[in-house]
């Protein structure tokens, strides 16, 4: 018995190691081969990492999104400072008060290029020639009842990225 799991966990790892690194949530597959996640349909959103501040974040990379709880606002690291996206909301961080943070918690999807080192992060999407897809709905501020501050998604109809601030919800394109 114990071999048997030993061979089968062997043959996971070489699964998992050559395995296309493309992952689907809450659907079967992705939509092409330029993708590397893609999330189902259906009423609910990414909800970004809450921090406390941007400088909470180390070593943070190009391309890094997050909820900025303090200052209440989206920001994403571009040319290695941070950008900020919306208007102040509202944010009960108390959720998160007493819990204490895995600083090495991290899911990696794709392949690292050679030659570059693993970036920091909860969720890293490590291929440089695919993209993510976020959650696509329908009017989230008709059809998301109760989103969390931070929550982003797709709208269909308005055909823009929509964000929740905590307060309202901000639409870019």
């Amino acid at each position: 018995m114990k071999r048997n799991r030993i061979i089968g966990a062997l043959l996971m790892a070489v699964f998992c190691s050559t395995a296309n690194a493309q992952v689907a949530i809450g659907k079967n597959n992705v939509t092409n081969a330029s993708v590397s996640l893609e999330f189902g349909s259906g009423n609910r959103g990414l909800i970004l990492p809450w921090v406390d501040s941007e400088s909470a974040v180390n070593d943070a990379q190009d391309g890094t999104l997050i909820f900025d709880a303090d200052a209440k606002i989206l920001k994403s690291r571009e040319g290695g400072v941070w950008k900020s996206y919306t208007n102040a909301g509202t944010v009960d961080a108390t959720l998160q008060q007493n819990l204490v943070e895995n600083t090495d918690a991290r899911v990696s999807i794709g392949t690292v290029p050679e030659g570059s080192t693993e970036a920091s992060g909860i969720l890293v999407l490590e291929d440089q020639n695919k993209a993510m897809i976020l959650p696509k709905v329908e009017s989230p501020h008709l059809n998301i009842s109760n989103p969390e501050p931070g929550t982003i998604v797709f709208d269909t109809k308005k055909q823009q990225v929509a964000m929740y601030n905590g307060k309202e919800w901000i639409f870019w394109n």
